[in-house]
């Protein structure tokens, strides 16, 4: 169980020390190229902070191409002052192409923050789910089903001595087309009369 431990701290170890090493890379390439004192040491302060932007942004969503792009440039900072302080650049003797790249870092430092904390994310957000609609299954089958009408008194009297009369003729109950040709009546309130007044 005690493994697990041990390799976290040893990435943190690496990580600590990386980060040290890069630190101070950034801040001789700076002053070598002219940027002396309290200037120096915000050269590397300013590429790690648009690296951990960068990443914030790749871990918690967003224009993706733009992360990556910003994390480009400030990996290439980072590593481009690491080769660059291993022997490989007089320091004594900085060109001017890279007194102005480093002197313009600032700004484009600047920028690329700006837009990755503030730019507009674009999410892939998932698809708005389509309203349901109500179930109207009740309020279906009572439309289908015939109304409940209002049946006057006498007509409901008139009924039910019809139905009567056909039981006592056949022996069965009197249906709902026999009634209504019988009455006269529309076939759903002949319905409402057996459903409601004849059971």
């Amino acid at each position: 169980m005690a493994r697990p431990a041990l390799r976290a701290d040893a990435v943190l170890v690496q990580a600590v020390i990386a980060g040290a090493l890069s630190f101070a890379h950034l801040h001789d390439l700076a002053a070598a190229a002219g940027q002396d004192g309290w200037k120096a040491w915000a050269y590397p302060v300013s590429v790690d902070l648009l690296l951990v932007a960068a990443w914030h942004r790749l871990r918690n969503g967003g224009s993706k191409p733009a992360a990556w792009c910003w994390f480009a440039v400030a990996l290439t900072a980072s590593l481009g002052a690491n080769v660059a302080t291993a022997g490989l650049l007089d320091m004594d003797d900085v060109p001017a192409w890279l007194r102005i790249l480093v002197a313009g870092w600032p700004a484009v430092a600047f920028l690329g923050g700006t837009l990755l904390a503030h730019g507009s994310r674009t999410q892939t957000s998932a698809p708005s789910p389509e309203p349901v609609p109500a179930d109207n299954s009740a309020s279906g089958a009572s439309a289908s089903a015939p109304a409940t009408a209002p049946v006057p008194p006498a007509l409901v009297a008139l009924a039910r001595k019809v139905a009567d009369e056909h039981r006592a003729r056949t022996g069965t109950a009197i249906d709902t087309s026999t009634l209504r040709a019988r009455l006269g009546v529309p076939l759903r309130l002949a319905e409402a009369i057996t459903t409601h007044h004849l059971t």
